[in-house]
C-alpha cells in the first residue's frame, strides 16, 4: 500500500514517470495477454483498469482529463493508417458489396437496438435514442489487432473501409434518429404548439460530416505538396505528426469529427500519390503506432470504470445483444446481397464490434441537448403534467433528462464490453479468414501461447 501511495505521488509531482510507467508495464501487459491467446491492447486496458479509478487510483480521473490529450492524438494517427488503407481503387476491385455491408450493418445497428429496447421499455424515444448510438464503432480496436498481425487480404481491406467509412454513416443516423427522438418526446407529453424539426436538427450533424471532409482533404492535398519534396524517412514524420496534430486540433477546437478529417488526409494521399511515394511515407508510422496503441489503449482501460457494470440491467443486456446481432446480421446481408467471397460473409461482422469513444460522445451530446431541452418552460410543464396525469408510467417515457442519464450509464457500462470482446473476436476472424501472418500465429504456437486448432488455415 506504500508503494501504491508513493507511486500516486511522483505522479501528481511529474506526469512525465506517469508516461514512462504505462511504456514498461504497458509492455510487459501486452506480452502477458499474448500469452492468454489474447491481443495485446486487452493487456494494454487491463494495465489501465489496474491503474485507474477502479483498483489503485494512480491514474485519477484529474490526470485524465488533463491527459485527453493523448488520446486524441492516437486515434488521429489511427484515422489516418484507416485513410491510408483505403485505396479507391482497390476498394472498387471488392466491388459494390463494400457499400451494401456498410449501410446494412450501420442501419442493421440501428433498426434492431431500437426494436430491441422499445420492447423491454415500451418508450420509442428512449428507444430510438439507444438506436441512435449503436452505429458508431471503435476503429481503433480493429485497427489494432491487424496491425499486431500484419494481416493481409480482401477481409482486412473490407475491415479497414467498413470502420473507416461507417462512423460518417453513424453521425448521419445519430442526427435523424436524435431529433426524431426529441420530437416524438414533445408529442408525447403534449408541448405547446411543437411541430417536428427534424430537419433543422439535422443541419448541424451533417454541417460538421461535410466540413470534416472538406478540411481533411485540404489538410491532404497540403501534406502531399509537402511530403512530395522530402527524401529522408526521418523527414517524412515529422511533417507527418505535424499535419495530424494540427488536424486534430482544429477538429477538436471546432468540433467536427476528428477519425473522418485524418482519414480523409490518409485518403488523399493513397489516392493521388504513386504506391511506393505511399509506402515511403507511412512505413515509419509502423514503428511508432505500437507506442500510440499502448497508450491509447491503457488510458481507454483506465476511463473505463468497473463499478458501472452492475448498472447494466435488462436494457444494457438487451443493448449488448441488440446491437452485437444487429452488426453481425446487417454485416453478413450486406456481403450475400453484394456478392463477396465466403470468408467476408463469414468473418467481417466480428471486426466490427468494438465501441467506445465515439459513442460515448454522442451519448454526451443527447444529455446535453436533452439538458436544453429539459429547462424550456414549455417541456418543464409539459413533464409535470404529464407525470401527474400518469402516474404509473416509468420515467423513460417523458423525463429527457432521466433518458440521457439512462443511455450514457448503459453505454459507459456496455462499452466495456464491447472493447474487450471487440478485439478477441477480431483476432479470430483473421485467423480463422487465413489473413494473418502465418509466422506469427505459428511464432504463438510454438510458445504454446495457441493450441493445435483449425485456427491456422491457408489464406483463401
Amino acid at each position: 500500500m506504500k508503494i501504491v501511495l508513493y507511486l500516486r505521488d511522483l505522479v501528481e509531482a511529474q506526469p512525465l514517470l506517469l508516461f514512462g510507467l504505462l511504456a514498461i508495464l504497458g509492455f510487459y501487459f501486452g506480452r502477458m495477454a499474448r500469452g492468454l491467446r489474447l491481443p495485446s491492447l486487452i493487456g494494454f486496458m487491463l494495465l489501465g483498469v489496474v491503474l485507474g479509478p477502479s483498483a489503485l487510483h494512480i491514474l485519477r480521473h484529474e490526470h485524465l482529463a488533463e491527459l485527453d490529450f493523448m488520446t486524441e492524438m492516437a486515434l488521429g494517427f489511427v484515422a489516418f493508417s484507416i485513410g491510408a488503407e483505403l485505396n479507391l481503387g482497390e476498394i472498387r476491385k471488392l466491388g459494390t458489396g463494400i457499400v451494401w455491408i456498410i449501410l446494412a450493418e450501420s442501419f442493421g445497428a440501428f433498426l434492431v437496438v431500437t426494436l430491441g429496447v422499445y420492447y423491454v421499455t415500451g418508450s420509442w424515444p428512449t428507444a430510438i435514442l439507444f438506436g441512435a448510438v449503436a452505429p458508431a464503432s471503435a476503429p481503433a480496436g480493429t485497427v489494432a489487432v491487424i496491425q499486431e498481425y500484419r494481416a493481409r487480404g480482401s477481409l482486412t481491406k473490407a475491415l479497414y473501409a467498413v470502420v473507416g467509412f461507417d462512423d460518417g454513416l453513424a453521425i448521419i443516423i445519430f442526427g435523424f434518429a436524435a431529433a426524431l427522438s426529441k420530437s416524438l418526446l414533445m408529442e408525447t407529453i403534449g408541448v405547446p404548439g411543437h411541430s417536428g424539426g427534424i430537419l433543422p436538427a439535422m443541419s448541424k450533424p451533417l454541417g460538421e460530416l461535410l466540413l470534416s471532409l472538406l478540411i481533411g482533404t485540404l489538410l491532404g492535398m497540403i501534406f502531399c505538396w509537402l511530403t512530395r519534396r522530402l527524401e529522408a524517412p526521418r523527414d517524412m514524420l515529422i511533417i507527418t505528426f505535424g499535419t495530424i496534430l494540427i488536424a486534430t486540433g482544429l477538429a477538436t477546437r471546432y468540433h467536427f469529427s476528428l477519425i473522418l478529417t485524418n482519414m480523409m488526409i490518409g485518403m488523399v494521399l493513397v489516392n493521388t500519390q504513386p504506391p511506393n511515394f505511399v509506402r515511403r511515407v507511412t512505413a515509419p508510422l509502423l514503428d511508432l503506432m505500437p507506442l500510440m496503441f499502448l497508450l491509447f489503449f491503457s488510458l481507454a482501460g483506465a476511463h473505463l470504470d468497473l463499478r458501472e457494470l452492475p448498472r447494466l440491467g435488462l436494457v444494457g443486456a438487451v443493448y449488448i445483444v441488440s446491437r452485437s446481432g444487429g452488426l453481425l446480421g446487417g454485416a453478413w446481408l450486406g456481403a450475400v446481397i453484394g456478392r463477396m467471397e465466403d470468408k467476408i460473409r463469414r468473418y467481417l461482422g466480428l471486426g466490427i464490434l468494438s465501441q467506445a469513444g465515439v459513442a460515448v460522445a454522442l451519448s454526451l451530446i443527447i444529455h446535453h441537448d436533452m439538458s436544453l431541452l429539459a429547462k424550456k418552460p414549455a417541456v418543464a410543464a409539459a413533464c409535470r403534467a404529464f407525470a401527474t396525469a400518469h402516474p404509473g408510467v416509468p420515467r423513460l417515457h417523458y423525463d429527457p433528462i432521466y433518458m440521457a442519464t439512462a443511455l450514457i450509464t448503459t453505454i459507459t457500462a456496455t462499452c466495456i464490453v464491447f472493447e474487450i470482446i471487440g478485439p478477441i473476436l477480431t483476432r479470430i476472424a483473421l485467423i480463422r479468414s487465413g489473413e494473418a501472418d502465418p509466422e506469427i500465429v505459428r511464432a504463438e504456437q510454438r510458445r504454446g501461447k495457441v493450441e493445435l486448432s483449425e485456427e491456422i488455415r491457408p489464406p483463401q
